[in-house]
């Protein structure tokens, strides 16, 4: 059953994920750097960053039979964001010789992405406060 709502999640993740991903590369210019997957993985962080602080109040540990967590947190999170993608991109951009736009690209992915998800972890628990 566990593995059913993990592809439930994942399916409507990876529906998200291109959705988002084709309306930011139709409405923006061709960028510099991979904006759309940048767009998706921070915001894909920032939405488990919110799950975790409303629901566990915290980073949680051992919660892999914890049903919210399998259809959201691996299934929808991990499946909207992209680690596979964004490697690829910043591979291409070493290879066609754009270091800078390569250490742009990664420090905005990774710094963007954590701090995204600790605002969503503050903001999320601030949610129970009201509750």
């Amino acid at each position: 059953m566990n593995i059913l709502l993990v592809a439930l999640g994942g399916g409507i993740g990876a529906s998200c994920r291109y959705l988002l991903g084709a309306w930011v590369k139709s409405r923006l210019k061709q960028r510099s750097i991979p904006t759309a997957m940048l767009m998706v993985n921070i915001l894909g962080s920032l939405f488990l960053g919110l799950f975790f602080g409303w629901v566990y109040q915290e980073v949680p540990q051992m919660v892999y039979d914890d049903l919210p967590f399998l259809v959201f947190a691996v299934g929808f999170c991990g499946a909207f964001t992209t680690f596979s993608t964004f490697s690829v991109e910043a591979v291409t951009l070493l290879q066609k010789q754009k270091k800078r736009k390569f250490i742009t690209y990664v420090g905005l992915s990774i710094g963007g992405a954590m701090i995204a998800f600790l605002i969503g972890m503050f903001l999320g628990s601030q949610v129970m406060k009201f509750i």
